[in-house]
């Protein structure tokens, strides 16, 4: 099989049969081998309906129904896991990433070597408020990854199978798979400048939320790209920072009474001073920083991922 299309479906039944003809034509015109998997994510209209329709009409059409709305990275985890394509294609259902840039995402997996290529809607038909929280979105995503991309969450990606096979996408983290895919080794990741057309059925299935939720799924893939094998060197150095600024006021304290006592001057209490309640609470803090960081080793030491290593290549193994 040459080409896996992954399609998470959410109350899009309108532009569904649009979408698989299209892509059809386009890989039927390309000869291109391939298969396209819809996964149903809960929909609440005639969604799944639609698929088994097409289904019937298209027999390399698959899909899968979900019982509820788990999000789009359960849908996309699950068409990954069920993909048999060389090159693994994602978009989204509501028509507004277009088929016709399938052939050019694809060669550029299959004769560039890309692991990973981004679509980048440079020119976008969406809200204006829309558009200004994702510009600041993927310039910190940038920032914080060093992964050059324009887009980090556009819908249409390519792959190569061995990346996808090699990631697990969970909870929100659709929106960062160049950083799981660049953490999971995977380096040669590419961008290029797809057509976003205006949405021509229904309405768009992200709130404000999604903003929020994107902000903190940024912090946690950081996190666990940087610290999730190791916690310790990030909770440990924290609490034995502050964990000594404390010792430091405290012995301040101390030397400045032994010194009022030393020249029988009335030396005030030191509990009197606001710096010893920061300087406790300062060791207190760092103190704790310390035990997550080490409960944390301890954790890890009993994850089945500790060792989880992926190897490119062997030689006479």
């Amino acid at each position: 099989m040459d080409l896996s299309v992954i399609i998470p479906v959410y109350n899009e039944a309108e532009s569904l049969p649009e979408l698989i003809d299209w892509i059809v034509r386009v890989c039927s015109a390309e000869n291109i081998s391939s298969e396209i998997i819809c996964i149903d994510d809960g929909s609440s209209d005639h969604s799944w309906e639609t698929i088994e329709d097409l289904a019937k009409k298209y027999k390399n059409v698959k899909g899968l129904c979900f019982r509820r709305n788990y999000g789009k990275a359960a849908a996309l985890h699950t068409g990954f896991r069920e993909s048999s394509g060389e090159v693994v294609i994602t978009m989204d259902s509501d028509l507004q990433d277009s088929p016709d840039e399938i052939p050019e995402l694809y060669r550029m997996i299959r004769d560039e070597d890309y692991d990973m290529v981004s679509g980048w809607k440079k020119k976008r038909h969406d809200p204006f408020i829309k558009r200004c929280t994702s510009k600041m979105y993927n310039r910190t995503a940038r920032r914080s990854s060093g992964i050059k991309l324009h887009d980090f969450n556009c819908g249409l990606k390519a792959y190569n199978a061995e990346v996808i096979k090699s990631i697990e996408v969970y909870g929100e983290m659709h929106r960062y798979i160049p950083i799981l895919a660049k953490e999971a080794g995977f380096m040669n990741i590419g961008e290029k400048i797809v057509k976003h057309y205006p949405r021509k059925y229904g309405s768009s299935k992200y709130g404000i939320d999604r903003f929020v939720k994107g902000y903190l799924d940024l912090l946690t893939i950081s996190f666990i790209s940087r610290f999730g094998k190791r916690p310790m060197h990030l909770f440990g150095l924290l609490g034995s920072i502050m964990f000594f600024i404390g010792m430091i006021m405290a012995a301040y304290l101390g030397i400045r009474k032994l010194i009022y006592v030393h020249n029988n001057l009335r030396a005030p209490l030191i509990t009197d001073s606001p710096y010893f309640y920061i300087a406790l609470t300062v060791m207190i803090i760092g103190s704790i920083l310390f035990l997550t960081g080490f409960l944390g080793e301890l954790i890890n030491r009993n994850s089945s991922e500790r060792n989880r290593y992926l190897i490119k290549e062997k030689i006479n193994i």
